[in-house]
């Protein structure tokens, strides 16, 4: 990880340290922020590669500032958070957070989520599209389009669609799906699996070409017309 630039936004200083120590031990640079209201100005300035992002924050909460920052980027983001209930975790990673964390936390592990989620997000310098009869899914560009026309999804749906997509005809389950486009073991409901395809399925509807499929009792899979 080295001189890979890291954004540190927590209103706790003891926790900023211990992350900016150990962060700098691994050769980062390291820029903190205590508020969600400056946090923008923060990332603007920061330029970073990753952002570790603590959801309870004075002026604006993690979740917002989580929405601006994907109008803009597709950094990877890494929640941190007091709160362990599913549904908070279903909505940062909707929203599209790429990792999450419940407080307390040890250091090290927190390195380790921050290197793999860096591994997966680096090293795509090949074309990954993929087209089936008037739909192209991208993740050079994250987009999406279907009869040539762009459909608007968050990040982690397009990973979804795509990883599925990709692999037609393979069938994973929930938990291969989540550990597989998340990139991390999660321990709760895996409903938001079926909230990502059931938007999925909204806005791309079927096409007797392609549909992506329920496999009752096992999982999912992107079916394609032979």
């Amino acid at each position: 990880m080295d001189k890979k630039a890291i954004l540190v936004i927590d209103d706790d200083r003891n926790i900023l340290a211990i992350i900016e120590m150990y962060l700098k031990k691994e050769g980062c640079t390291v820029t903190t922020c205590e508020r969600g209201d400056t946090a923008l100005e923060a990332f603007h300035k920061a330029k970073p590669d990753l952002v570790v992002l603590d959801v309870m924050l004075p002026g604006m909460d993690g979740w917002g500032v989580l929405g601006k920052i994907r109008e803009e980027s597709d950094v990877p983001v890494i929640m941190l958070t007091a709160k362990g209930d599913t549904m908070d975790r279903i909505q940062g990673l909707d929203l599209g957070a790429d990792d999450y964390m419940v407080k307390p936390f040890e250091a090290k592990e927190l390195i380790a989520r921050i290197k793999a989620v860096m591994r997966r997000s680096g090293g795509q310098s090949e074309e990954k599209k993929v087209s089936f009869d008037n739909l192209v899914i991208s993740l050079d560009n994250y987009s999406v389009l279907l009869d040539g026309k762009p459909v608007e999804m968050p990040p982690k749906e397009i990973e979804l669609l795509y990883f599925l997509a990709s692999r037609p005809g393979k069938v994973f389950t929930r938990e291969q799906l989540l550990e597989q486009v998340w990139g991390f073991d999660f321990f709760g409901d895996s409903r938001t699996v079926d909230v990502h395809v059931k938007r999925i399925r909204e806005k791309l509807g079927e096409r007797d070409e392609w549909q992506l499929k329920t496999v009752w009792g096992v999982g999912y899979k992107f079916d394609v017309a032979k």
